[in-house]
């Protein structure tokens, strides 16, 4: 089969293959198992659809393996210390050992809980991203953020543990639901937004190919985002510098998962679809960059079939409340990732909050 193959360098340099039926690629699945213990966590959704092709590629590939599966509710409010309890009482009762291997099969909130789970367990254990959500695949699956969501905020809790593989079977895709299809495309503009502004003009061209879920485009976009997202944490890994740029439009999005109740409302996709277009507006009210950037980033991002204003009914006051506590905060007040335009976003920190307040309660 054909794959394309990025490469994530640094102290923990790992690869991310892309391809169609790399679930059932024994060989691969099987070279990133360096003992005899592996897990396979996923959640109560994918793992009918998935579950049976990776424990089948692993014990064919392995037969010496002890293999053991774990099924976790799905969706964002599952990502809990409950069902990360229920992750490490997995591996204790297989007896895990310092060389086993968590295989995370799944979106976001599953790579996100085994990945956390994996660096936790007798302080770091390897593990593969299975990722099967285009937004896992260009996010979260990449890059080694691992956490779980607290009330007080999502993913305040939680650890940088750089996977041991990432694999990313685009046939998968075929399987998601169109919502969650368009929530993957948000990060996919994010790309564009911050540092490739031709990306958007391919976005722009290709709309209508990604939206039909056309194999090459989909393949394209996934790829050309992994190259980025590769290249920024490979530069910056613990989030020092550059690679905060990654969450332009997350610190609104945040706040508005909290505050609708992790699941309740938007998801994560969306959330950073509306946060990325308050980043543009923001940006243009202090004067760093024009209307028409955020007019443009806004009309894609609708083409897409992604919100782009706040749901009725939150409190502007909480919305604030909530991004006080956002790890993007720093001691010299509201820190939030902006743009001079198009491609070119940027740190700002010390943003006054009642610039956002008022954009808030405006939007």
């Amino acid at each position: 089969m054909s794959t394309t193959q990025v490469e994530v360098g640094g102290g923990a340099p790992y690869t991310i293959h892309i391809g169609d039926g790399l679930l059932g690629d024994a060989t691969l699945l099987a070279r990133h198992l360096r003992g005899r213990h592996a897990l396979v966590v996923s959640d109560e959704h994918v793992s009918p659809l998935y579950g049976g092709a990776v424990v089948a590629a692993l014990q064919s590939a392995r037969p010496d393996a002890r293999l053991a599966t774990l099924v976790l509710p799905a969706g964002e409010a599952a990502k809990t210390f409950e069902n990360f309890n229920r992750v490490i009482t997995a591996l204790a009762d297989m007896g895990a050992t310092r060389d086993a291997c968590i295989h995370a099969l799944g979106g976001g909130v599953i790579g996100d809980m085994a990945g956390f789970a994996a660096a936790c367990w007798m302080r770091g254990i390897d593990c593969v991203q299975l990722p099967t959500s285009l937004l896992a695949m260009v996010d979260s699956s990449v890059g080694g953020k691992t956490a779980i969501d607290i009330p007080q905020g999502k993913n305040l809790v939680g650890a940088f543990h750089p996977p041991r593989a990432v694999a990313i079977d685009t046939a998968t895709l075929r399987t998601l639901p169109p919502r969650e299809l368009r929530a993957g495309l948000a990060e996919v503009v994010k790309y564009g937004a911050i540092i490739d502004a031709g990306f958007i003009d391919w976005l722009d061209a290709h709309a209508d190919a990604l939206l039909a879920m056309d194999a090459t485009a989909l393949s394209a976009a996934i790829a050309r985002s992994c190259r980025h997202k590769a290249a920024i944490t490979e530069r910056d890994p613990l989030e020092h510098g550059e690679r905060a740029l990654l969450n332009f439009g997350h610190t609104f999005a945040h706040a508005i998962e909290a505050e609708q109740g992790y699941g309740a409302g938007l998801n994560h996709g969306e959330a950073v679809a509306v946060g990325m277009v308050l980043a543009a507006k923001l940006s243009a009210r202090l004067g760093m960059a024009t209307m028409d950037d955020a007019t443009r980033l806004t009309t894609l991002l609708e083409r897409l079939g992604l919100p782009v204003r706040i749901p009725g009914g939150l409190d502007a006051d909480a919305l604030l409340a909530r991004m006080r506590l956002d790890k993007k905060t720093a001691a010299d007040g509201l820190r939030f990732i902006l743009w001079d335009g198009i491609g070119r976003a940027r740190i700002v920190a010390g943003v006054d909050e009642s610039a956002v307040l008022q954009l808030l309660r405006e939007d």
